[in-house]
C-alpha cells in the first residue's frame, strides 16, 4: 500500500502505514479520550487566535515514503495552510500521543513514532501516560534528535515556541478525573501516592 492508497482509505477503516503494511491501531480508553479533547479544547482556543491548525485523531502525517501517522492530536505553526487533501507532508509544530497500556503500544509511541516525528521535523512531542498522570514534553535539538525537555504531573507547563500557551496539569487531571467517576478521595490518594514515588531518590 502506498501513501496515497492509505490517505485515501475510509475514514472508518483504521489503521497506520507501515513499510507499506497497515497497522492496528491503539484501543482508546476513557481516560485517553478525556485527554485528548482536553487537549484540543486548550490547544484550539489558543491556535483559533493565531490561526495555527490544531487537528484530532483522524489527521493523516505522511512522515516518509513508506509510513503514514495518526497522532492523538496535531498542531501546527501560525499561518499553516493545508489544503483540502487526506494527507498532510507539512510536519506539525507539535504532536501529541496519549499512551495506551499495551506494552506494544507503548514501545510505539516512545520509541518508533519518537524516531519518525523527529525526523519529519515536529519541534514539539508530547508524550501523556493518562494512568500515572505524566505529562513529557520533548524538544527538537540541532542533531535532528529530541531531548526531554520536561517530565511533569502538576502545575502549569508552558511550550516553547508558543507564547502565552500554558497546560494545566492539575485542571487536565482534575477533569479526567470527573469523567471517569473518580471520587476526590480517590482523586486525593492517588495524587499522594504519586507524590511519594516523587520523593524516592
Amino acid at each position: 500500500m502506498t501513501l496515497e492508497e492509505w490517505a485515501d482509505m475510509d475514514e472508518d477503516e483504521p489503521g497506520e502505514l507501515v513499510d507499506g503494511h497497515l497497522e492496528e491501531e491503539e484501543v482508546p480508553s476513557n481516560p485517553h479520550e478525556a485527554v485528548v479533547a482536553w487537549l484540543i479544547r486548550i490547544l484550539g482556543l489558543w491556535g483559533a487566535e493565531r490561526r495555527a491548525p490544531v487537528l484530532g485523531s483522524e489527521h493523516k502525517l505522511g512522515v516518509s515514503k513508506t509510513r503514514g501517522r495518526k497522532p492523538d492530536v496535531s498542531m501546527y505553526a501560525p499561518g499553516t495552510r493545508l489544503g483540502r487533501g487526506s494527507l498532510s507532508r507539512t510536519a506539525p509544530w507539535l504532536v501529541v500521543e496519549v499512551l495506551s497500556p499495551r506494552p506494544r503500544d507503548v514501545r510505539r509511541d516512545r520509541l518508533d513514532k519518537r524516531s519518525e516525528y523527529a525526523r519529519f521535523g515536529v519541534k514539539l512531542y508530547l508524550l501523556i501516560d493518562p494512568e500515572a498522570r505524566v505529562l513529557e514534553l520533548y524538544e527538537l535539538g540541532a542533531d535532528g534528535r529530541y531531548v526531554l525537555d520536561a517530565s511533569v504531573s502538576e502545575g502549569k507547563l508552558r511550550l516553547p515556541g508558543c507564547e502565552g500557551l500554558e497546560l494545566d496539569l492539575d485542571a487536565l487531571w482534575t477533569e479526567v478525573a470527573w469523567i471517569v467517576g473518580e471520587e476526590p478521595e480517590e482523586q486525593a490518594a492517588r495524587e499522594a501516592a504519586t507524590k511519594g514515588d516523587d520523593d524516592v531518590v
